[in-house]
């Protein structure tokens, strides 16, 4: 078809080929099409790194970005443990890790139980993970899990009485990490260890100062008369809403990244080694994920039907979940950070500089780490009470329930002697 055209142009002249002209003028803007799209589509990770025999802890590893972390780690041969909210026997579960396991032949993909908004269910695994002898392997931890609230849904709490964005993107990586410090610290000298953040532009818009300005406030004599505010010595916090919130707990997880950096190497190891544990921090960039979705729809069927209309929009200028998760496999596998300092931003596959400079300030990553401590304590113990009152009332039901039994077994067997009684009447009176 192709020779007998260009034939035909050959013999004929070139107006004589069908539709040229409208196949010429729509040439630029299939070309300007093809040119937004690789323009969204970020950059691929290069970097390739030796991963067979490697343990990988993920968090929000079963869908978006996560998955595809976790199918491109298992292929290169990786050692995968999932840390899900899912129950482990959830089918939903064991059909997600059949899946992985036949597509990238790679068995050692496994999952427990810890559910980001339950600080008691991440202390319960990271215990159980530190408590072991001789230390678990542990060579990467890639933090994912991740959350939105849409904002015709409002500020949500979990059951601990914690903000949700506030729980799941930071407070929940605090606690876990704050637990689970040992293990890394305990890996040998010659283990590449990195712990990997998943971190967001919109870090630039959160703010701190109800933490900050309320340590400084409490840091004053506590005698000392109140004096009124200047203008420069406080500034009104951001009002609270669930855009603002989710910046904000951005924007506290990448402060305390640097903070556990810095915690990390300070250490000094009893075998006199140099630390060898590296904190990145990735920038997926905006991807066509459910969280992203989610909040694009509001979580909402009108939000969904929107959403669905204006696909070829999002698809053009969102990335794949593949392509957003090119810079976590960069981080992972460049070998340059095995050698440099970590508490770095990565973003399209290359090292990025803090747009927020204050990010790095020892005073504020001091306020935020205390504070956190305490908002966990009090959290757990918000916590524990609510479970002590579920597990009293699940045994008053039992309680209950076995009072009913046997009130219910009483009157049968009282109803079995009465009936029998009454034959016995009926027949002597017979």
């Amino acid at each position: 078809m192709a020779i007998y055209i260009i034939r035909t142009a050959f013999n004929d002249g070139i107006g004589s080929v069908p539709f040229l002209w409208p196949i010429v003028k729509a040439l630029p803007w299939l070309f300007l099409l093809w040119a937004i799209k690789f323009f969204f589509s970020g950059v691929s990770n290069k970097s390739e790194r030796n991963m067979h025999g490697k343990v990988v802890l993920v968090t929000g590893g079963t869908s978006g970005v996560g998955e595809a972390i976790v199918r491109d780690l298992a292929t290169k041969g990786a050692q995968i443990v999932l840390l899900t909210q899912h129950v482990l026997g959830d089918p939903f579960l064991v059909e997600f890790i059949d899946d992985i396991r036949q597509d990238t032949n790679n068995h050692l993909i496994t999952a427990e139980q810890m559910d980001m908004t339950s600080l008691h269910s991440i202390r319960t695994f990271a215990t159980k993970w530190i408590d072991n002898a001789p230390p678990r392997r542990l060579d990467m931890i890639v933090l994912c899990a991740n959350t939105l609230t849409p904002s015709s849904k409002g500020l949500q709490s979990t059951s601990e009485g914690v903000e949700l964005n506030w729980q799941v993107n930071y407070l929940a990586n605090f606690h876990f990490l704050s637990i689970l410090s040992p293990a890394l610290r305990a890996q040998p000298p010659d283990r590449d260890v990195r712990v990997l953040f998943g971190n967001c532009s919109s870090y630039m818009g959160g703010d701190l100062l109800q933490i900050t300005q309320q340590a400084q406030s409490l840091g004053k004599n506590a005698n000392a008369k109140p004096k009124k505010a200047k203008a420069d010595e406080a500034v009104a916090p951001t009002k609270f809403s669930p855009g603002n919130a989710f910046a904000t707990s951005k924007l506290a997880l990448t402060t305390f990244a640097v903070a556990f950096q810095k915690h990390l190497t300070t250490y000094k190891r009893p075998d006199g080694f140099p630390p060898n544990i590296k904190v990145l921090l990735v920038d997926p960039g905006y991807s066509r994920t459910p969280g992203m979705r989610r909040w694009l729809t509001g979580g909402s069927l009108v939000g969904l039907l929107g959403y669905l209309l204006t696909y070829p929009l999002w698809w053009f200028i969102l990335k794949s979940p593949d392509m957003g998760a090119q810079s976590f496999l960069y981080a992972a596998m460049e070998e340059k950070f095995s050698r440099t300092e970590g508490g770095v931003l990565i973003k399209e596959c290359k090292q990025r500089d803090f747009i927020r400079t204050d990010v790095l300030d020892e005073g504020k990553q001091k306020m935020l780490w205390e504070y956190s401590e305490q908002m966990v304590q009090e959290a757990e113990k918000r916590g524990a009470t609510e479970r002590a009152k579920a597990k009293k009332e699940e045994e008053d039901r039992k309680e209950e329930a076995q009072a009913e039994e046997e009130l219910k077994k009483y009157k049968e067997k009282v109803g079995k002697k009465e009936k029998k009684e009454g034959r016995r009447r009926s027949k002597k009176s017979g």
